[in-house]
């Protein structure tokens, strides 16, 4: 088997744990959100407890991606694939952060009555994990339109945080004795939005994977 063809096998093997950790780091967020909206503390327990499982799978990426600079000498755009490749094992694993930090808010929250039926949250969510979908499928097909139409779409997320965001806080005054849970919904619309963010940085990572260029998506 030649140098290539060892590469080809290992940068296949690459990206497929990063779509398992994808996978993971997505359904915990899906989790996180019905753990919230069904107020089920010990599921939200759950997901703060298996965190660590994404975790591992970060460092088993990184330590996969250092073997291959080590034994395989990688140059140009075939580096550029490997180090992309550790910078997006990063970026989804703060996502899976982002599920932790959601379930915390559900902890926080507990059993007190909601003030609304939560319905524009798990929208929101479902934006940001398209987002996601999409970045991951850019990635591993290369495709650099696909990483660009991440913009819009990140538009539309931070269009509907700000609007969420503002319509929870008039509710204070009104329910002052809701305020913690108020805040801590809030709190779940802005990791929603970093998980938006993060995934922008996936496509930035994708244009600079095929282009050599760096690319703000934000601008």
């Amino acid at each position: 088997m030649t140098m290539r063809s060892n590469f080809d096998i290992s940068l296949k093997q690459l990206k497929e744990m990063l779509l398992e950790m994808a996978s993971l780091s997505e359904q915990a967020i899906k989790d996180a959100i019905d753990a919230l909206i069904k107020q089920n503390l010990e599921k939200a327990q759950k997901i703060i407890d298996g965190d660590n499982i994404i975790d591992e799978m970060e460092h088993k990426i990184d330590d996969k991606a250092l073997l291959m600079i080590a034994t395989q000498s990688p140059v140009a755009t075939d580096l550029r694939k490997i180090l992309v490749a550790i910078k997006i094992s990063s970026e989804i694993e703060r996502i899976g952060d982002m599920a932790v930090n959601i379930a915390k808010s559900t902890l926080h929250i507990g059993n007190e009555k909601l003030i609304k039926e939560i319905v524009d949250i798990p929208k929101m969510m479902d934006m940001a994990l398209e987002m996601l979908t999409e970045s991951l499928t850019a990635f591993y097909s290369e495709d650099v339109t696909l990483a660009k139409n991440c913009a819009e779409k990140d538009d539309m997320v931070d269009e509907l945080y700000g609007r969420l965001v503002h319509e929870l806080i008039g509710y204070i005054p009104n329910n002052p004795s809701a305020s913690n849970q108020i805040t801590q919904l809030a709190y779940v619309c802005r990791y929603i939005e970093r998980i938006a963010d993060h995934t922008t940085n996936i496509a930035e990572n994708v244009i600079f994977l095929v282009t050599g260029k760096r690319y703000d998506l934000n601008s």
